[in-house]
């Protein structure tokens, strides 16, 4: 029987019941916790960076936006919250939109 560890959504272990299979799981703690949610962060990344469709691809956001709540408030913040921070930094710095790279900067 294989054995997973791995940070999984609340419904998860509900489901696999339901298959008629049997899951172990215990609390993580503060430490554990976010260390999970950077590992889940990681992983799903990488799927995004994978994926094929646009589809697929927003399904990965998707993911990665509830991994960017679950740390948000971790770090004891709301959403909105880290959205005015977003904004701000937006307001500040310019956004991603314009499509600019910047290729280097050269002394004058």
């Amino acid at each position: 029987m294989p054995i997973y560890n791995k940070l999984v959504r609340d419904l998860i272990p509900n489901i696999i019941e339901s298959d008629g299979k049997t899951c172990v799981t215990h609390i993580l703690d503060d430490s554990q916790y976010i260390t999970e949610v950077n590992k889940k962060m990681h992983e799903e990344l990488a799927e995004y960076e994978g994926a094929i469709t646009s589809e697929d691809a927003v399904e990965e956001l998707a993911d990665l936006l509830e991994l960017i709540h679950a740390a948000a408030k971790f770090h004891g913040v709301t959403v909105g919250e880290l959205e005015a921070v977003r904004a701000e930094k937006a307001a500040k710095r310019g956004g991603f939109e314009e499509r600019i790279y910047l290729v280097g900067v050269e002394d004058d």
